[in-house]
């Protein structure tokens, strides 16, 4: 730092040494606290392009995911002028492209840390549209990896700029041209012009597909035109089995993106038999692959996605159950939230293998896990796997103990509203059994606990217990004059008489349903 104003060829040399050692969030606090923003600002209006360029490159590095650079960067003033107005100034198109790319990197991660708003016109009318231009045939195949990967960073968490990307330059069918390396063409004529397209092919379709995900994140209309770019399915498809593990990732992440389609997971993922290829990478792939495949694979076995057949009887039992017991946390709730969504209205044959398959210890481990939303998916699969009548019935008659005790601890726990919501309505599928009814009428310890949760402070949780009541004393079912005695016993009929008078409309109906049962 102290050799910085030597001349200018320690302000060049020096700022290429920051850049390349800074590898980290330890590093960029290192710099920052020894006044690397002061010290570097200036060079930004040198009069030599390789210092400025230097600079340039050491700010990027320096703001890139860090909050604390980024703020302090928005107002640092040189010459008069504040940083961001000179970053903006380096991506004019009359600017070296080096110079562009790396100022719209500085303004992409400014705005990710925080730092600048994303309807920031510095952000909507000049860094998003220098990135778009930089994806173009004319540029260069590296300009164009780096400006679509930094695209797909800059959109990838806001819906307004994934909009705004999607319409700008037909910057989706530009896109396509990033799968045609290398091109028939370059092979006879430059041996060295293949080698290069080559070395770059792979970057070239990671980067595509990486901004294919982001631009598809959240909009219906943005999904379907990216679909309908030629061959699309067939090459996400390809994807998934290149050789290259960046490449898979990327081609998993667009898929996943891609998956969030109700229309989608219904027609193309349909004809191209996209769950084939998924199921294959979920065989011994690296984490990091796993959870966005396992995420994907969710998407996949909801009811109304004509995958779902098929993913059962290819193995996906096991291999979700496998990914219950991970030690990596977004694992374990992506393998139980697929069974959950497995389960959904599902035919008893499949609700039978996930317990099988899952084992109730499992089954007890996931619903003791430390994570709540491990904790809530696990309750979903059981209220999935615990619906309709014959079904509650025989998975009670198998595991009623078991799934009994589960309820007790976890209504007994310090758990979140949630959580003992989603458990009360566990219970109130359990009353609507035929003979499931009996392992709560006889169990004294639930019944006082119904009872409690029908005068909490909280609404939720009084109509979760209220369901389960009504369950209990729905008259044209057998025993269900002893039920009603019992209950009426215990003081129940009294709390419904109170509830009934409620302020609140829903707690107030179902009181009233209930106590009619009783005038039957």
């Amino acid at each position: 730092m102290a050799l910085l104003s030597r001349s200018r060829y320690t302000q060049e040399y020096i700022c290429q040494i920051f850049s390349h050692c800074c590898k980290g969030p330890d590093h960029q606090t290192i710099l920052f606290n020894h006044g690397a923003v002061q010290n570097i600002a200036h060079l930004l209006v040198s009069t030599s392009y390789k210092v400025r360029m230097q600079a340039l490159k050491c700010f990027s590095v320096l703001a890139f995911e860090n909050p604390q650079v980024s703020m302090t960067l928005v107002n640092v003033l040189v010459d008069g002028e504040l940083l961001p107005q000179i970053f903006v100034k380096m991506l004019q198109r009359d600017k070296p492209i080096e110079m562009q790319l790396t100022s719209a990197k500085c303004l992409t991660y400014m705005c990710r840390a925080g730092a600048i708003r994303t309807d920031d016109n510095c952000i909507v009318l000049k860094t998003l549209p220098c990135l778009v231009r930089m994806c173009s045939k004319e540029r260069l195949l590296e300009e164009r990896v780096e400006g679509a990967e930094t695209l797909a960073y800059l959109i990838e968490t806001d819906v307004e700029l994934q909009r705004i990307a999607s319409i700008t330059d037909h910057l989706i069918a530009m896109l396509a041209d990033y799968f045609k390396y290398p091109s028939s063409v370059s092979a006879i004529t430059d041996i060295k012009r293949l080698d290069h397209d080559l070395k770059h092919a792979h970057e070239l379709r990671q980067a595509a597909f990486k901004l294919y995900a982001s631009l598809g994140a959240n909009d219906e209309d943005i999904r379907k035109k990216i679909i309908e770019t030629e061959n699309m399915m067939d090459r996400i498809v390809n994807g998934l089995s290149e050789s290259s593990i960046k490449v898979r990732l990327a081609a998993v992440r667009c898929l996943h993106s891609l998956s969030r389609s109700v229309q989608q997971l219904r027609t193309s993922f349909q004809d191209h038999a996209v769950w084939k290829p998924l199921m294959k990478v979920l065989q011994n792939a690296p984490d990091e692959i796993l959870v966005v495949a396992s995420s994907t694979l969710c998407n996949l076995l909801l009811e109304f996605s004509p995958s779902k057949e098929p993913i059962l009887e290819s193995g996906a039992v096991e291999l979700l159950c496998s990914l219950t017991q991970s030690e990596n946390l977004a694992l374990r709730v992506n393998g139980i939230w697929a069974l959950m969504n497995m389960a959904f209205q599902a035919e008893q044959k499949i609700k039978s293998d996930i317990l099988r398959g899952l084992s109730t210890e499992q089954l007890f481990q996931l619903l003791s896990d430390s994570d709540v939303n491990v904790l809530m998916k696990t309750l979903g699969l059981l209220r999935n796997l615990l619906s309709t009548r014959p079904h509650i019935d025989h998975i009670m008659s198998s595991h009623g103990k078991q799934i009994m005790q589960a309820v007790t601890l976890i209504l007994e726990g310090e758990h979140n509203i949630e959580v003992k919501e989603q458990t009360l309505c566990i219970l109130a599928n359990i009353a609507d059994g035929t003979t499931a009814k009996e392992l709560i009428m006889t169990n004294d310890d639930i019944l006082q606990k119904i009872k409690y949760y029908m005068s909490h402070s909280n609404a939720k949780l009084q109509l979760a217990a209220m369901f389960c009541i009504s369950n209990l004393v729905w008259n044209e079912e057998e025993g269900s004059q002893e039920r009603q005695d019992k209950l009426r016993d215990m003081g129940i009929v009294d709390i419904l008489h109170k509830l009934s008078q409620s302020s609140d409309p829903n707690l107030c109906d179902k009181a009233k349903t209930a106590l009619q049962q009783y005038l039957a």
